[in-house]
């Protein structure tokens, strides 16, 4: 599933090629969204701005327009120039957003809404999330007051829960956790102030280190792999994720992996560098 890195990217690389550019055509081929095509036009707009909150991206068009949605597992926005050919098939299209130079493509995204302002404000889930790990007002004290709010959740599970901060996903779980020395079976209640600190801060550090470009600040586009451990190669790119059996790069003990949580994931630690006291 993609995380709030990939979306903030996908956000940013939208806003540039669309916003302040007129809608010349809208294809869909989902009913709702093709029934506004017909009702009042999406075509004729102005693309105002596109944003992520979270694992959620909203296109805003004028004439109180927004368009939502949800990659989930494997959707994904693609921008073209005019007449360019595809990277996926027509077949896997939602979406189609034109303007004059460019052509944005929602393939095999399964969730799309347009709404209002208000309507938006009602849509549940989405007026459920908590702060966004990566919103320029990111705020370290209202995630950890959250946070405080579930004591019998794991932190593994606490992390994933879209309610208490927006945009970590299954990948960072397990390596922030790691960063921070703390067992992802270890309950909210039994973290202290700091150890929940450091999960917070980390989150922040680690998605904001996959869309910006240290050299320069700017957002970064590529689409490929995440790093936390600094290292460039596709194999050192990660701490314990998807390394279960591997040894740890810190102590060299065996990253071991479990289901977590009512949604199983699958959740890696380092059984030596993470602190599981008071895990059965």
């Amino acid at each position: 599933m993609p995380e709030g890195d990939t979306i903030f990217r996908a956000a940013t690389a939208l806003n540039r090629a669309l916003a302040g550019q007129a809608v010349t055509g809208f294809e869909s081929v989902l009913p709702k969204l093709e029934r506004v095509e017909v009702d009042s036009g999406v075509t004729g707009r102005v693309v105002e701005k596109v944003e992520a909150r979270g694992k959620w991206l909203l296109i805003y068009f004028s004439g109180d327009l927004i368009l939502l949605t949800h990659m989930l597992m494997n959707g994904s926005w693609h921008i073209y120039r005019r007449g360019e050919k595809w990277l996926r098939r027509g077949v896997d299209m939602r979406v189609v957003i034109r303007t004059p130079k460019f052509e944005a493509v929602a393939f095999t995204v399964p969730i799309a809404e347009f709404h209002t302002t208000e309507s938006l404000r009602r849509r549940r889930v989405f007026n459920e999330l908590g702060p966004s790990v990566l919103a320029a007002g990111y705020d370290d004290a209202e995630i950890l007051r959250r946070l405080r709010s579930k004591p019998e959740m794991t932190i593994g599970e606490a992390l994933l829960t879209q309610s208490l901060l927006a945009g970590v996903g299954n990948v960072y779980k397990s390596e922030i956790c790691f960063a921070c020395g703390t067992h992802p079976f270890r309950t909210v209640e039994s973290l202290s102030i700091s150890e929940l600190s450091c999960l917070v801060s980390t989150a922040r550090k680690f998605l904001a280190a996959n869309v910006t470009d240290s050299s320069d600040g700017k957002s970064v586009m590529y689409t490929g792999f995440r790093r936390t451990t600094g290292r460039m190669d596709r194999e050192e790119n990660l701490w314990v994720y998807g390394r279960r059996g591997k040894p740890c790069r810190r102590c060299g003990a065996t990253i071991e992996s479990r289901k977590q949580g009512l949604d199983a994931r699958t959740t890696f630690w380092c059984p030596n560098c993470q602190d599981g006291v008071g895990i059965d």
